[in-house]
């Protein structure tokens, strides 16, 4: 287990940001008096404060206090935030961004060039420390660029890619945790209507999921092989899978991810053309 030192910001308690903060202190990385989180209403961080956590709606009080700026706001938020804390944005300091469709190049029109720029997409589940985080910089410092992806990792899992990539990684890992639940709710649906209680049809659903995740993680394996090991000849198995296919299981679930993607572009498009 890493151990932090640096003072962390997270600008933007919302969902995620809160749950980042969460994921921090669960995993005893970062000590609660190490972080500051910042939103205009206070009284939504308040189940915060009982882990330690500082809290304020001062954002360039909590930038002042940190080595390490997260900024998790809405993409139409964004630019007012950048206006308002470059100012007490040493160079120094690393900033971050979880904000969907923003390049760093949007971001460093804002703040400055010389500002060290990250660009990381978390999903939710990272509040207990299992997120997948996709991360990507033009910072060349590997010092830098390493602490970030082990910020990261003891969230979860981290990887470096390139930012091209970031839209994509949103919709499979940000989004994707969105679609997976999807999946859970609807063969928990299932699973009542063949005679579970809907708790015992979720548990089911959620942890053979788990169990699914886990094989792969650890095997390496392609997932084909994996279901090849469950469907018998004549079985029900793949009774099963291939009517879900004849109804469109595999490409309405592509057709989705496609559609996020192409959602992203806008969002980018958006910030660019108000500058």
């Amino acid at each position: 287990m890493k151990f932090f030192n640096n003072n962390i910001a997270i600008i933007g308690a919302g969902n995620l940001g809160k749950s980042i903060a969460q994921g921090f202190v669960n995993s005893n990385a970062v000590k609660g008096n190490q972080l500051i989180v910042t939103r205009r209403k206070l009284n939504l961080l308040e189940e915060l404060s009982s882990f330690n956590i500082n809290i304020t709606n001062d954002n360039k009080q909590a930038v002042k206090f940190a080595d390490i700026i997260i900024i998790s706001v809405q993409p139409k938020q964004l630019r007012g935030v950048l206006s308002e804390i470059k100012e007490v944005l040493t160079d120094y300091k690393i900033i971050i961004s979880t904000v969907t469709g923003v390049s760093i190049e949007n971001i460093q029109s804002v703040i400055g060039n010389s500002k060290k720029v990250f660009r990381a997409m978390p999903n939710t589940a990272i509040s207990i420390m299992q997120s997948m985080t996709c991360v990507c910089t033009n910072v060349k410092n590997e010092i830098d660029t390493q602490k970030v992806l082990d910020l990261f990792g003891v969230l979860g899992r981290s990887l470096l890619i390139e930012e091209q990539r970031m839209a994509s990684a949103t919709v499979l890992a940000a989004s994707g945790i969105a679609f997976s639940l999807r999946y859970i709710r609807a063969v928990t649906q299932a699973g009542i209507e063949v005679g579970f209680d809907a708790r015992d049809a979720q548990l089911i659903a959620s942890q053979t999921v788990l169990g699914s995740a886990m094989l792969l993680l650890e095997s390496g394996e392609h997932p084909e092989k994996e279901i090849d090991k469950v469907t018998t000849p004549l079985g029900c198995t793949i009774a099963g899978l291939n009517e879900m296919e004849h109804m469109g299981f595999s490409s309405s679930l592509i057709k989705g991810i496609t559609t996020s993607y192409k959602k992203i572009a806008s969002i980018s498009k958006d910030f660019s053309d108000k500058e």
